[in-house]
Protein backbone atom coordinates (compact mmCIF):
# COMPACT_ATOMS: atom_id res chain seq x y z
CA UNK A 1 0.00 0.00 0.00
CA UNK A 2 1.70 3.41 -0.62
CA UNK A 3 2.64 6.03 1.83
CA UNK A 4 -0.31 8.67 2.27
CA UNK A 5 -0.19 11.10 0.14
CA UNK A 6 1.34 9.21 -2.70
CA UNK A 7 0.01 7.87 -5.88
CA UNK A 8 0.30 4.01 -6.89
CA UNK A 9 0.64 4.75 -10.15
CA UNK A 10 4.16 7.09 -10.84
CA UNK A 11 3.79 9.93 -13.03
CA UNK A 12 5.92 10.94 -15.97
CA UNK A 13 7.95 12.86 -14.37
CA UNK A 14 8.56 9.50 -12.11
CA UNK A 15 8.64 7.62 -14.78
CA UNK A 16 11.61 9.92 -16.53
CA UNK A 17 13.53 10.05 -12.93
CA UNK A 18 13.50 6.05 -12.75
CA UNK A 19 14.68 5.70 -16.47
CA UNK A 20 17.67 8.13 -15.65
CA UNK A 21 18.63 5.84 -12.53
CA UNK A 22 18.24 3.07 -14.74
CA UNK A 23 20.75 4.49 -17.00
CA UNK A 24 23.44 5.88 -14.50
CA UNK A 25 23.23 2.58 -13.41
CA UNK A 26 23.48 0.60 -17.03
CA UNK A 27 20.68 -1.29 -15.77
CA UNK A 28 18.91 -3.07 -18.67
CA UNK A 29 16.25 -4.65 -16.27
CA UNK A 30 15.53 -1.42 -14.28
CA UNK A 31 14.97 0.28 -17.25
CA UNK A 32 12.82 -2.80 -19.24
CA UNK A 33 10.36 -2.96 -16.22
CA UNK A 34 9.65 0.40 -17.12
CA UNK A 35 8.00 -0.72 -20.02
CA UNK A 36 4.36 -1.92 -21.18
CA UNK A 37 4.83 -5.65 -22.63
CA UNK A 38 4.00 -4.29 -25.79
CA UNK A 39 5.86 -1.02 -25.72
CA UNK A 40 7.51 0.60 -28.57
CA UNK A 41 11.16 2.32 -28.63
CA UNK A 42 12.47 4.25 -31.26
CA UNK A 43 15.90 5.74 -32.02
CA UNK A 44 14.39 8.21 -35.29
CA UNK A 45 18.46 9.41 -35.30
CA UNK A 46 19.60 5.80 -34.63
CA UNK A 47 23.27 5.30 -35.11
CA UNK A 48 24.79 2.53 -38.10
CA UNK A 49 25.43 -1.16 -36.52
CA UNK A 50 21.93 -0.27 -33.90
CA UNK A 51 18.30 -0.75 -34.55
CA UNK A 52 16.41 1.89 -35.38
CA UNK A 53 13.55 0.33 -33.06
CA UNK A 54 12.81 -2.34 -29.76
CA UNK A 55 9.52 -4.13 -29.90
CA UNK A 56 8.07 -5.13 -27.27
CA UNK A 57 9.92 -4.83 -23.07
CA UNK A 58 11.91 -7.84 -23.63
CA UNK A 59 13.68 -6.21 -27.15
CA UNK A 60 14.40 -2.94 -24.57
CA UNK A 61 15.70 -5.33 -22.00
CA UNK A 62 18.53 -7.42 -24.26
CA UNK A 63 18.74 -4.20 -26.96
CA UNK A 64 19.95 -2.23 -23.74
CA UNK A 65 22.04 -5.26 -22.32
CA UNK A 66 24.02 -5.57 -25.18
CA UNK A 67 24.13 -2.13 -26.03
CA UNK A 68 25.34 -1.19 -22.25
CA UNK A 69 27.55 -4.67 -22.14
CA UNK A 70 29.16 -3.73 -25.35
CA UNK A 71 31.63 -0.89 -24.39
CA UNK A 72 33.35 0.24 -21.38
CA UNK A 73 31.80 3.51 -21.42
CA UNK A 74 30.06 5.34 -18.06
CA UNK A 75 27.57 7.82 -17.38
CA UNK A 76 28.26 9.74 -14.56
CA UNK A 77 25.91 12.18 -14.68
CA UNK A 78 22.61 13.07 -16.47
CA UNK A 79 21.95 16.85 -16.35
CA UNK A 80 18.18 17.27 -16.67
CA UNK A 81 17.28 20.32 -19.24
CA UNK A 82 13.71 20.37 -19.00
CA UNK A 83 10.82 18.51 -19.18
CA UNK A 84 7.85 19.39 -20.58
CA UNK A 85 4.22 18.56 -19.85
CA UNK A 86 1.92 18.26 -22.79
CA UNK A 87 -1.55 19.18 -23.71
CA UNK A 88 -2.01 15.39 -24.52
CA UNK A 89 -2.29 13.36 -20.57
CA UNK A 90 0.59 10.80 -19.74
CA UNK A 91 3.22 12.71 -22.69
CA UNK A 92 6.45 14.32 -21.72
CA UNK A 93 8.98 15.63 -23.45
CA UNK A 94 12.00 15.90 -22.13
CA UNK A 95 15.98 17.49 -22.53
CA UNK A 96 18.90 16.15 -21.06
CA UNK A 97 22.84 16.09 -21.68
CA UNK A 98 24.40 12.75 -20.94
CA UNK A 99 27.97 13.32 -19.42
CA UNK A 100 30.22 10.31 -18.75
CA UNK A 101 33.97 8.57 -19.57
CA UNK A 102 35.35 6.15 -21.45
CA UNK A 103 37.91 3.96 -19.95
CA UNK A 104 41.21 2.84 -19.49
CA UNK A 105 42.11 6.41 -20.87
CA UNK A 106 39.34 8.42 -18.83
CA UNK A 107 38.09 10.54 -22.36
CA UNK A 108 35.23 12.19 -21.52
CA UNK A 109 32.10 12.65 -23.33
CA UNK A 110 28.56 14.58 -23.44
CA UNK A 111 25.98 13.55 -25.52
CA UNK A 112 22.76 15.70 -25.87
CA UNK A 113 19.03 13.91 -26.03
CA UNK A 114 15.77 14.36 -26.46
CA UNK A 115 12.91 12.23 -25.02
CA UNK A 116 8.94 12.15 -25.83
CA UNK A 117 7.87 9.92 -23.18
CA UNK A 118 4.13 8.71 -23.27
CA UNK A 119 3.03 6.69 -20.16
CA UNK A 120 -0.02 4.92 -20.02
CA UNK A 121 -0.96 3.44 -16.31
CA UNK A 122 1.99 3.98 -14.99
CA UNK A 123 4.41 2.40 -18.04
CA UNK A 124 5.93 3.64 -20.71
CA UNK A 125 4.22 2.51 -23.61
CA UNK A 126 6.21 4.82 -26.22
CA UNK A 127 9.45 6.37 -26.19
CA UNK A 128 11.03 8.17 -28.92
CA UNK A 129 14.72 8.81 -28.24
CA UNK A 130 16.88 11.51 -30.21
CA UNK A 131 19.94 11.04 -29.11
CA UNK A 132 23.23 12.67 -30.62
CA UNK A 133 24.07 9.70 -32.66
CA UNK A 134 28.26 11.10 -33.43
CA UNK A 135 28.20 11.45 -29.61
CA UNK A 136 27.02 7.68 -28.97
CA UNK A 137 29.62 6.39 -31.71
CA UNK A 138 32.50 8.73 -29.66
CA UNK A 139 31.20 7.43 -26.28
CA UNK A 140 31.53 3.60 -27.81
CA UNK A 141 34.69 4.53 -28.98
CA UNK A 142 33.56 3.49 -32.48
CA UNK A 143 35.31 7.39 -34.62
CA UNK A 144 32.80 10.01 -33.05
CA UNK A 145 34.06 12.55 -31.28
CA UNK A 146 34.21 12.85 -26.94
CA UNK A 147 34.25 16.01 -25.55
CA UNK A 148 33.51 18.07 -22.31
Amino acid sequence: MPAPGTSAVPTPLEILERYYQAMLDKSADALADLYAEDAVHEFPFASPGFPPRFEGREAVRAGYRAAWGAGPARVEEIRRVAAYETAEPGVIVAEHVVVGTVPPRNAGFTVPGLLILRVDGGLLTRVRDYVDASGVAGARGAGGTTHR
